[in-house]
């Protein structure tokens, strides 16, 4: 019988979001396989890794890195066999980590079989297991998301003479949920992964399940309907595995995702991580603020998921018009920067390879509500190439050490070529380099990783803003509260950070705290014991404290 904490163990998990061609290559044909992955599995371990979360590995034609899934039950060969998938599963769970795949629930590949049979006539079986119509006047009222790319979100099919429906690319096309055959295949698929082992799913483009006209196609009652079901059947049958939604939309909107508790484990917080870019542009907390202060309360098992870069663009579709542009400009002022509605960058670039920049949003990351999630090569701060096709360019071989193609593969010719430029080159950023140097990130990275570990109110705790009157400040408290006759006491964090790159002062009320001294957990630094009156802090530039109440 699973315990509380096992059925909840995401809420105290950091996650590493990893492209398995980008990782490691296990058998030298320069793709990144699951071999490959098993070989580096103590490397993510000595990080603080709890849970690694797979980007798609089913086959797939690849027109959309593997979103394009052809078949829902394999191992797309660049990757491996199902076998290397379950060796691979074996191998996390020894080391006490767990793991996530993506699931594909709203569109095929064009090129998967059902779609072949729907298309091969109208009186197909299948037909109905995809969205069609006549006209493309349907569902106008629906945006079109990949811009750059599609005109329509429908497209003509010469064999049947229809138009079907998709959300993303054309040879992506929209599984229809309004047939129930659908709604159980995909329960179905679930169960597949469920019994190899898996720990949940990230389940991608969750808005977009139901299409109704009159409506925008997002978020309708009927998509909310349907997860509910997969919440129940995956309850019901597999409990303590997960479900984390893909839902890009605002968080009142997103809010929604995790029902009563009886939708989503887990939903990302999109809005929150172009705010926190921002506010080291504007040198104020007052974006983060407006946001947080916005974000309703989720049910009591819920949980925030928190990134700040993973393999898309930074999406600035949660913002308004002027702090898109005000984001273009200051983070992708080169159009090749910029891609669909954001911005097709990595986090040292984005940072400008700033180290007090980067560990303090990684401080954030690791304290704000909700459980993190490290996008593979960040904790390094690798760079990107803006050049590659479409995505790609954040989707480089992972660097590992100085050796040719960074330690990645020994083949001669790789998936997408390496980072090989003066500053963000493999020849002087790898984790080899980076492991061996007491200062660098990755050992920022893993002490942080550490020290969170430590304390259980950061993944579980409690959340409340503690504001000074200047406004480059942001503070906050994390706490939780002593459970029932349990033997450890409580915890009270206040955060503090520094959003500039000049000094600067504050003062707090802490009256509550009288005679406390607090303790910075991040460097073992005592803090002067709190007064009767406005405790008064100096924050060096870019300054980030953990502060043990």
């Amino acid at each position: 019988m699973l315990n509380e904490h096992d059925l909840t163990w995401y809420k105290d998990a950091v996650f590493y979001e990893l492209y398995v061609r980008a990782f490691k290559d296990g058998n030298a044909d320069g793709h990144g396989d699951l071999p490959g992955l098993l070989s580096q599995l103590d490397y993510l371990q000595e990080l603080g890794v709890d849970c690694i979360w797979l980007l798609p590995i089913c086959p797939s034609p690849l027109v959309d890195d593997g979103y394009d899934v052809s078949d829902y039950r394999g191992v797309h060969e660049d990757y491996g066999t199902l076998d290397d998938f379950k060796a691979l599963v074996e191998g996390i769970h020894a080391r006490g980590m767990r793991v996530i795949i993506d699931i594909v629930v709203n569109h095929t590949s064009d090129q998967h079989p059902w779609f072949l049979q729907a298309r091969a006539s109208k009186d197909s079986p299948l037909h109905d297991w995809y969205v069609w119509s006549d006209t493309p006047e349907k569902y106008r009222e629906a945006r079109i998301i990949f811009k750059d790319t599609e005109s329509s979100n429908w497209a003509f099919d010469t064999l049947t003479g229809q138009y079907y429906w998709h959300r993303f690319y054309s040879q992506q096309p929209d599984l229809n949920y309004d047939n129930p055959a659908v709604q159980q295949e995909m329960l179905d698929i679930l169960d597949f992964w469920l019994a190899l082992g898996v720990d949940g799913f990230r389940v991608d483009a969750v808005p977009y399940l139901f299409e109704r006209e009159g409506s925008n196609c997002e978020n309708l009652p009927e998509t909310h309907q349907y997860v509910k079901r997969m919440r129940a059947h995956m309850d019901a049958n597999w409990p303590g595995r997960i479900m984390l939604a893909e839902a890009n939309q605002w968080p009142e909107d997103v809010r929604e995702y995790f029902g009563d508790g009886d939708e989503f484990h887990m939903a990302f917080h999109f809005p929150i991580m172009p705010r926190l870019y921002m506010a080291l542009k504007q040198g104020t907390r007052r974006s983060i603020v407006e946001i947080l202060q916005r974000t309703p309360g989720i049910p009591p098992l819920a949980q925030w998921c928190i990134f700040l870069r993973n393999h898309d663009e930074l999406t600035l579709e949660m913002v308004t018009e002027e702090e898109r542009q005000f984001m273009w400009e200051q983070y992708a002022p080169v159009p090749r920067m910029r891609l669909n509605l954001g911005i097709r960058r990595r986090l040292a670039p984005l940072l400008d390879d700033d180290p007090r920049r980067i560990r303090l949003l990684n401080a954030l990351l690791f304290t704000l509500p909700g459980s993190p999630v490290l996008y593979y090569g960040d904790e390094i701060g690798m760079g990107d190439d803006i050049w590659l096709h479409d995505r790609n360019g954040v989707r480089t071989p992972m660097q590992w050490d100085a050796s040719p193609n960074a330690g990645f593969s020994p083949a001669d010719r790789l998936y997408e070529p390496v980072i090989a430029d003066d500053v963000y080159g493999y020849q002087v950023r790898n984790v080899a380099q980076q492991r061996a140097d007491p200062a660098s990130l990755w050992h920022s990275t893993r002490h942080m990783l550490a020290v969170r570990k430590q304390h259980r109110a950061f993944g579980r705790g409690t959340f409340e803003l503690a504001l000074p009157e200047n406004e480059a400040v942001l503070g906050f408290w994390r706490a939780l509260e002593p459970e029932p006759g349990a033997a450890e006491d409580g915890e009270r964090f206040l955060i503090l950070v520094n959003l500039t790159d000049a000094p600067q002062r504050a003062a707090l009320d802490l009256a509550d705290w009288a005679g406390a001294q607090p303790l910075d957990v991040l460097n073992g630094e005592s803090w002067p014991a709190v007064g009767g009156s406005a405790y008064k802090v100096e924050l060096a530039p870019y300054a980030h404290h953990w502060l043990k109440f």
